[in-house]
């Protein structure tokens, strides 16, 4: 089977520096980077008696990795909103349980800019915030927040499919 179904000329992957997240329906201003999306099942393994071939080993439960987020430091407060969400400055009486979990989606483009793969990760949210990087009078970085985001899983939007490109 060919790499690409609808450019079957095609022979590189798509790179991984163009891509957007959308949280509430609305993209993350200034994203700089996101980790991996990542799952692990751990192996049980289990004896029969009687059988002395070793061990027979079985898939067990599975996690999900959190998913780290960075973004520009910039005037758009949707990481420390989110974040105030699960610990909230007002104390743990003004935390909502109904709202601190979203759903996130992950989508990456083409160098023309079309959109060729989608995810969607379920029930995030924030555990660790940071506002700010460490301040430096003598560097010249850009400024980094970042959000580290747990999560329950996450499945590949079908929906988007490859385009014929150009």
């Amino acid at each position: 089977m060919p790499k690409f179904t609808v450019n079957s000329t095609r022979f590189d992957p798509y790179l991984g520096f163009r891509f957007k997240i959308k949280i509430d329906g609305q993209y993350v201003a200034g994203l700089n980077k996101c980790s991996p999306l990542k799952r692990t099942t751990e192996v049980t393994s289990w004896y029969e008696g009687g059988d002395a071939s070793g061990p027979h080993r079985i898939p067990g439960k599975t996690q999900h990795a959190e998913i780290t987020l960075e973004a520009g430091v910039t005037h758009d407060t949707t990481f420390e909103d989110w974040a105030n969400k699960v610990n909230n400055f007002q104390g743990d009486a003004a935390m909502s349980l109904a709202t601190f979990r979203k759903d996130i989606a992950i989508e990456v483009y083409n160098l023309g800019g079309q959109k060729v793969l989608a995810y969607n990760v379920y029930r995030c949210w924030v555990s660790e915030y940071q506002a700010l990087p460490e301040l430096d009078a003598g560097g010249n970085a850009v400024m980094i927040s970042t959000i580290k985001l747990e999560n329950e899983g996450w499945a590949r939007d079908t929906s988007v499919s490859e385009l014929k490109e150009t």
